[in-house]
């Protein structure tokens, strides 16, 4: 999953997109409240982490923006404020939850996954099934008939992006993009090394390569 942290505190920023990425999602990172706002109307993100006090337009004015256009991306809000009246503007203008600084880390990622989990309930299945192997995206657990099967997080998040798409083609770019943030400038091809290691894990016939196009999952006899 994909999500956008848009505030203005660069270690406050660092820290928590290096946090999450460990957790397994890809994380983009944003300091100012307009290309906040630009980011997420044109990307594609399943979460937005967005401070309130902002230069160029603040929290409020980004999510109302959001909402006016219909984009209904789950949003936790973060401030240093305290008080109900601020809590009740952000709900207000469209916020799905709200955190005031300073707050737990450990909380903050527990907020994300039950936003998370809330907009699986509300959309797709959260568990994704190819044949015997069963790809639960709410507790990030993956099974081969009986046998639970040990992922990396990344791991996890490639196959994630295979299951959501099972039998369909999926580009090496589209992966790339859902997986790693749009800063990397790294190798491509590592996308090959961590399938190379789920069908070390899961069974080689089940991800097949289509030559120029991508990777397919696929239901093995």
């Amino acid at each position: 999953m994909r999500l956008l942290i848009v505030e203005d505190e660069k270690r406050l920023a660092a820290s928590l997109a290096g946090g999450l990425r460990a957790e397994g999602y890809a994380v983009d990172v944003v300091h100012d409240g307009r290309e906040g706002l630009h980011r997420a109307s044109e990307g594609t993100y399943d979460l937005l982490i967005l401070d309130i006090m902002l230069p160029g337009m603040n929290g409020y004015r980004v999510c109302a923006a959001l909402r006016a256009t219909g984009n209904d991306v789950p949003i936790l809000m973060l401030t240093a404020k305290d008080g109900e009246y601020d809590e009740a503007e952000g709900l207000d203008t469209g916020a799905d939850d709200y955190l005031t600084k300073p707050f737990s880390y450990v909380v903050l990622v527990a907020r994300v996954k039950a936003l998370l989990r809330r907009r699986g309930r509300a959309g797709a299945a959260p568990v994704h099934t190819v044949g015997d192997l069963r790809v639960d995206t709410a507790t990030r657990r993956v099974f081969c008939g009986d046998d639970e099967v040990s992922l990396a997080a990344k791991e996890f998040a490639v196959l994630e992006q295979l299951a959501v798409r099972a039998g369909e083609v999926v580009g090496k770019p589209e992966i790339l993009e859902h997986v790693w943030d749009f800063a990397y400038e790294g190798d491509p091809n590592i996308v090959e090394v961590y399938v190379s290691a789920l069908r070390r894990k899961l069974g080689a016939r089940r991800i097949q390569t289509v030559r120029g196009a991508g990777y397919r999952l696929v239901a093995t006899p």
